[in-house]
């Protein structure tokens, strides 16, 4: 049986990472706001309950964009 064994933490490009995810999830929300305004009743609500979420992610992805950044300056050390 052989072990398995995990790569190793490879963050270098996390912050360019985080960043795509962000524009694609901006993108997205603005493609929903223009189809928003062809929707109505349930789906309409649905949208804008998703958009909000979006936005939370895009809080999220903006925190994280800047902690890795940090880590990034500062060598990835533990904390």
């Amino acid at each position: 049986m052989s072990k398995n064994k995990s790569n190793p933490d490879d963050r270098s490009d996390n912050v360019e990472k985080l960043k795509e995810m962000k524009k694609n999830t901006i993108s997205k929300m603005e493609a929903s706001k223009e189809l928003m305004l062809f929707e109505g009743g349930t789906e309409l609500d649905a949208m804008r309950r998703k958009n909000a979420r979006r936005e939370e992610a895009i809080d999220g992805f903006r925190k994280e964009i800047l902690d890795e950044a940090s880590a990034r300056k500062n060598g990835y050390s533990q904390e």
